[in-house]
């Protein structure tokens, strides 16, 4: 029995990091944000639930002033403050945000929000047994090289979400008779919106690059027009 321990040891972790994860998260949203009721956006909800053959998607504005989207564990669709601000400036459409939301419902329908929450638990367990590991062998930067090494799994593993989700996204986008082209559009204003320039490595990125990401939905339709 004593050396199944560290196993036992190891699930128990995992399962207290998880349950605490998504009670700390969830709680921070609930006190954080408001039901999306823009009279600008609730067309847009009403297609997209129309096109799922249900009623119309509900989503919450979070507030905060960041430019983005989320999808809880739970389910829920939140749109941030920022993103909101952005339409009311006219520098994002109506339709630019559909596709936020459709891509969010992406991440719901693949149970992505929920995976990263364990995802974020093992990574702490990975990043423990790989540094102690690596450390008997590269005592100087042997936890540094396990960082890297579960940062980089982490984020392969991030990017095929967001390309899954993308997916699901073009497809409703397009069933809903808005097409992709919001969608693409609203990727390469993103950099601008957001105010980033990263210089991290591609293979370090938690997101795909945005050329790569119209990319792949351009393949997409290509495939969906020939079948």
């Amino acid at each position: 029995m004593l050396r199944y321990l560290p196993f036992i040891l190891i699930a128990l972790y995992l399962g207290a990091m998880y349950f605490f994860s998504s009670w700390r998260l969830r709680q921070e949203l609930s006190s954080n944000s408001t039901p999306l009721t823009h009279p600008r956006l609730t067309p847009m909800l009403e297609r997209l639930g129309r096109a799922m053959e249900l009623p119309p998607i509900r989503a919450h504005v979070y507030e905060i002033a960041q430019v983005n989207g989320l999808a809880a564990p739970d389910g829920r669709i939140f749109l941030t403050r920022g993103f909101l601000d952005k339409l009311d400036a006219g520098q994002v459409t109506e339709a630019e945000l559909a596709s936020v939301i459709a891509h969010e419902l992406g991440h719901v329908a693949h149970g992505h929000g929920k995976r990263r929450l364990v995802d974020f638990a093992g990574q702490n367990a990975v990043r423990i047994a790989l540094g102690t590991l690596l450390g008997r062998f590269v005592p100087f930067i042997g936890r540094w090289l396990a960082d890297l090494a579960t940062i980089a799994i982490v984020s392969r593993l991030s990017r095929d979400n967001e390309y899954e989700a993308d997916a699901f996204a073009s497809a409703l986008m397009i069933k809903a008779g808005l097409g992709t082209g919001p969608q693409k559009s609203l990727f390469r204003k993103l950099e601008a919106l957001t105010g980033s320039r990263s210089t991290t490595p591609a293979w370090l990125l938690s997101h795909p690059q945005t050329a790569k990401r119209i990319a792949a939905i351009e393949k997409l339709e290509e495939k969906w027009q020939g079948s």
